[in-house]
This record gives C-alpha cells, structure tokens and sequence, in this order.
C-alpha cells in the first residue's frame, strides 16, 4: 500500500503562513465581521481543504490568501515573503508570482481554443507563442484534453471546461494553487473523476493546493488536512488529519477511516448529510 501523502514528483509548493488575519466588510448597514483573527500554517506541497457552513468565511479566506481582497487586520505571507505591501495595502507581485487560482466557473474566452485559453497567462508575460503552446500542450495531457486543443470551450463539458481552467492557472507555473469549489458545479460522476483527476496532478507536481469546499466527503478524498471553520464570524473550529494512503480511489469511500473521518465532520457541522 502507498504510504499516506506519498507523491511521485518532488514536493514544489510554497509554504503559506497566517498570523492573526482577519476580514471585517463595511457595509451602509454596519460592519461585518466575515472572519475573525485566524492563525494557519500551511506547508510546502500540503493539500489543504476549508471546509463550513455557508457564509463561514472560507471563500474570504481564500479571496485573502489570493491578493483579491485585503485583510483588514494581520499579516499573510508566501515562503517567508509579505502577500500585501504594508504601506499600498497591495499584493506584491513577486507573491502573487506563486500563485494560481481556479475560480468556481471556468471563466474561459470563448473565441479563445483550448491550447490558447491554457497559455493566456503566459501570453501576457510576453512568452513567445512556440513556447507556449509547447507548454499548453504538456498541461492538457497532464489533465486529459490532448485531444481538444484546438476546439473552442463551447465543444466541451462542464467538467472539461474546468479542466482548462486548472491547466491555465497552472500555466505560469506558480507555488500553489488556490481552488473555489472549482467542481460544485458538476454531477456526481464527473465530480468523482475530476477529484481523482486532481488528486493524481497534484501528486504529479508537489504544488501546495489549498480548496474550498462544501462537500466532506470530496474533502476527506482529497485533504492532507482539513481546516473547519465555524460558522460566521467564521474561526478555526478544528484541524483534521487525513490519515488515508493515497493514491485514493473511488473504492476509499468504503473504507473505514474514510467513513469514521466524514461522520466525525458530520457531526462537528452538525448537518444531516454529507
């Protein structure tokens, strides 16, 4: 049996670190107080879920750690270095050179083919067009689309599409890659497969990936570690260790451990179903 964690390419990622950050929204109706003081040490090549009820703060979370919005208090760094210049108030660029991010929607362009849609971050580098689309290439085989470089996303599914989007936020080669409930959108075949496919990259390239989202189960199949947030003004209710060998396959749902792991989770949310 495979070790737990073990993967099969060199660890690559970034290690993040969250000391006290905090989000509060301004609002004409008040303040709001999204997230509280959060303390989270993230490791280099870690798979990472947050995990809560709806409006628990794990997409602010998230949106933080990415640059698009500023915590109102505390401090985020990437492998040592500050996500936000304390004086602009602003991501620094050479940390937001870490990361890539898969929003819930594949947000593809249209007129764009699947290669070009894939190499869009390295074309406003300025990358030169043979070298990007060598490296689209290599990304739609990592994730299954060797066969659709050319089309547009209207000839794709659901879940192809969001295979695109993971291969073109991985394109710039970046430290860690941060998720939004980038398969909630699927049915649940297609979901499977997309984990598995996940799964399978992510023990491919060591990034550290951090997701977000609903599903305890999707997240005991993918997690090192889950981050469960209470719910709003959201705050570290727990840190769960997924102790499960990987590679996981559809068949770990039936194991014990995995069973144990989501009725435990279940229960700390308090909700009826997975």
């Amino acid at each position: 049996m495979t070790e737990p964690n073990r993967r099969t390419g060199t660890p690559s990622g970034a290690g993040i670190d969250l000391e006290g950050v905090g989000k509060t929204y301004v609002t004409d109706a008040g303040n709001v107080l999204a997230l509280k003081p959060t303390d989270l040490k993230i490791k280099p090549g870690e798979f990472v879920v947050l995990l809560g009820p709806s409006g628990c703060g794990k997409t602010t979370l998230l949106r933080m750690l990415a640059g698009l919005i500023t915590p109102t208090e505390g401090v985020i760094t990437i492998n040592g270095r500050p996500l936000f210049n304390e004086r602009t108030e602003q991501p620094s660029r050479d940390a937001l050179g870490d990361l890539g991010f898969v929003f819930q929607q594949a947000t593809l362009m249209p007129w764009r083919s699947v290669w070009r849609n894939i190499a869009l971050p390295l074309e406003t580098r300025g990358v030169k067009k043979a070298e990007r689309r060598e490296r689209a290439e290599q990304l739609a085989a990592q994730v299954g689309l060797s066969d659709f470089l050319d089309h547009r996303p209207r000839a794709l599914s659901g879940g192809m599409q969001q295979r695109v989007a993971i291969a073109r936020a991985l394109a710039h080669e970046p430290s860690i890659l941060l998720m939004d409930e980038p398969f909630g959108a699927l049915d649940a075949m297609t979901r499977d497969n997309m984990n598995e496919m996940l799964q399978k990259l992510w023990m491919e390239t060591g990034k550290t990936v951090v997701l977000v989202t609903h599903s305890i189960s999707e997240a005991v199949f993918l997690a090192d570690r889950i981050v469960l947030l209470s719910p709003r003004p959201g705050r570290v209710q727990d840190i769960v260790d997924v102790d499960i060998a990987r590679p996981r396959t559809l068949d770990t749902a039936k194991q014990d451990r995995f069973n144990e792991l989501v009725v435990r989770l279940r229960g700390q949310l308090g909700e009826v179903s997975a």
